[in-house]
C-alpha cells in the first residue's frame, strides 16, 4: 500500500453538517465526504485490491468506491483530516493478514 500515491486519489465533497453548531449550523458546509475509488487505485496492488473487497464488502458501494464522512469538527479542514485517518486505518485493517495458529 502506497499511502502517498493514494492520497493523491481521493476525491472530497463538503456539505452541511447536521446536528449542534450554533450560528453556522446552515450557512457553513463543515461535514467532508471522502470517496476513493478501490479499482481504479495506483496505490494499491492487484493483490491488495482483491483483499480488500473481500474484507470490506460491506463499506464499498457497487462501484467499489470506499465512501467515509466526517462531521466531528465544527472545521472542514480538521473534518478532512479526520476522514483521511479513517481511510487509512479502515484499509490498514483490511489488508491484515491473521496469524497462522
Amino acid at each position: 500500500m502506497k499511502t502517498e500515491i493514494m492520497l493523491t486519489e481521493l476525491q472530497y465533497k463538503a456539505v452541511r453538517s447536521s446536528g449542534a453548531g450554533g450560528q453556522n449550523v446552515n450557512k457553513v458546509s463543515s461535514k467532508v465526504v471522502l470517496s476513493f475509488d478501490l479499482k481504479q487505485s495506483k496505490g494499491l496492488t492487484d493483490d491488495e485490491k482483491v483483499r480488500l473487497q473481500h474484507k470490506i464488502a460491506t463499506k464499498l458501494t457497487q462501484d467499489s468506491l470506499l465512501i467515509i464522512t466526517s462531521e466531528e469538527e465544527r472545521s472542514q479542514f480538521k473534518n478532512r483530516i479526520i476522514a483521511i485517518k479513517k481511510l487509512i486505518k479502515c484499509l490498514e485493517d483490511g489488508l491484515k493478514i491473521p496469524k497462522a495458529l
